[in-house]
């Protein structure tokens, strides 16, 4: 047996209670077995090392209310991997957030940053704390007594968080307020920053607009583009707001986009004044999709998830971009796109499809896009932003963009040359796992036994 199904199996064994992270560690290592034939990964064994975080931080964080009571939630911070640079990751705000989902995430970061060739290692954390209809003054209070404990385990040269989902650029706000309180220094410790005070242009943009320059390249090796296709777009959190702009700007109709509460589906396309109001609906009311269906006089489907209604419906889609949760394509939604017609599905949220989807995707011959790659534009941003901060300049849109743009179609490149090179020409999750687990465990093996 191969030294990556030893490891996966005991991963099994040891972590059964945290599936979403045993799920993304089968997804990555048996890609690996290739690997195997570098013999000096198996000498220092790099596989056993590569699944166990460097260290995993639980901490208290007790904040008051506006009714005067106080609250005790759990706060989390993985620092898996910092073989390639500072542990770099969002943290994400969210009701029933644990430490098996922080794992996970930390864990594809890790080969996320590493594709995007920025010396960036993996983490991530969070807290089982929703933003939703918390007022400004608790979640500021919130930010508040979560800094005051992981300040002590980041830095600009250590560990850099961004944002997340129920982190956006309020709560990134109270949290460099914080950190700045408490240390007395100007750094780029945290990135999804303001512009005002150190943040960069293009940021909360870069990983929805990254995931169609990815789409559009792998929609070019084949000889095709993005004009004219009717796009599925799932959520309505950033990523899906400027996925729909920039597939909008390619000259595609998005047709659906989601919240907790339902789906809506527009025929004519979410563009122009229907995509400002979405926009200001989810960024600055923090509405529900339901108030876009009645403005707009579109159907909305309760309780349904995009997916749902492609397989319902049996709507026409041609490329399907899921940017809301993890595993929210299964096995039947996959078959429903086929039949829907779709031709490529990229991701933008991590890890969005069940291991079986992505089999189906394959079998069926489907171009797809794994969120690792697809959806690294954020993170590619936030290592742009620590570039300007350690040089205390600022990029502007246009310069920022620019090289958005170059490392998504980098990060493609890489992707599908190793695909070839290790014996899977053109499957991308094969080749995004060996292209970013490459650089990696080379920096382990150079370092020995750290």
């Amino acid at each position: 047996m191969a030294k990556v199904h030893e490891v996966i199996a005991k991963v099994k064994e040891r972590y059964s209670n945290e599936p979403e992270f045993v799920q993304a560690v089968e997804e990555v290592l048996s890609s690996l077995e290739p690997t195997e034939k570098h013999k000096e990964f198996l000498d220092y064994n790099v596989y056993e090392r590569l699944v166990e975080p460097d260290r995993v931080i639980i901490f208290k964080v007790v904040w008051e209310d506006d009714s005067h009571n106080i609250k005790v939630t759990q706060g989390y911070r993985v620092q898996f991997n910092n073989a390639i640079g500072p542990y770099k990751g969002g943290l994400r705000f969210r009701e029933g957030v644990y430490l098996g989902e922080i794992k996970f995430l930390a864990f594809e970061q890790i080969f996320k940053n590493s594709l995007t060739g920025l010396p960036m290692g993996g983490g991530k954390g969070g807290a089982n704390f929703s933003t939703r209809g918390k007022s400004d003054r608790e979640i500021m209070r919130f930010c508040y007594s979560f800094m005051s404990e992981l300040f002590r385990h980041i830095g600009p040269y250590t560990d850099v968080p961004a944002g997340d989902i129920g982190v956006g650029a309020k709560e990134i706000g109270y949290l460099y307020a914080a950190y700045k309180k408490i240390r007395n220094e100007h750094t780029g410790v945290l990135t999804g920053k303001s512009f005002e005070y150190g943040g960069s242009l293009i940021r909360p943009e870069a990983t929805g607009y990254g995931l169609l320059y990815f789409t559009a390249e792998m929609l070019s090796h084949k000889g095709m583009d993005l004009n004219g296709k009717i796009v599925a777009v799932s959520g309505s959190g950033n990523v899906a707001l400027y996925a729909i702009k920039k597939a909008t700007e390619m000259g595609a109709r998005v047709v659906f986009a989601s919240d907790t509460k339902g789906t809506i589906y527009d025929e004519e396309g979410i563009s122009g004044e229907k995509w400002e109001f979405l926009r200001d609906l989810k960024e600055n009311r923090r509405g529900s999709i339901k108030d876009y269906a009645e403005k707009y006089n579109v159907p909305f489907f309760e309780n349904k998830s995009v997916w749902d209604v492609i397989k319902e419906q049996g709507i026409k889609v041609d490329i399907a971009l899921p940017c809301a949760t993890q595993n929210e394509i299964n096995g039947e939604h996959a078959e429903a796109l086929i039949k829907a017609g779709v031709i490529a599905v990229s991701e933008g949220a991590n890890m969005p499809s069940t291991p079986e989807a992505i089999k189906i995707y394959k079998d069926n011959g489907i171009l797809f896009g794994p969120a690792k790659a697809a959806n690294a534009g954020g993170v590619a941003v936030s290592g742009l932003e620590m570039s300007q901060n350690s040089m205390f300049i600022q990029w502007d849109a246009e310069e920022v963009d620019r090289k958005l743009m170059s490392i998504m179609k980098n990060i493609y490149k890489k992707s599908y040359e190793a695909s070839e090179a290790y014996g899977k020409p053109g499957d991308l999750e094969f080749g995004a796992n060996i292209a970013g687990f490459l650089r990696v465990a080379k920096a382990m093996v150079y370092y020995g036994l750290y």
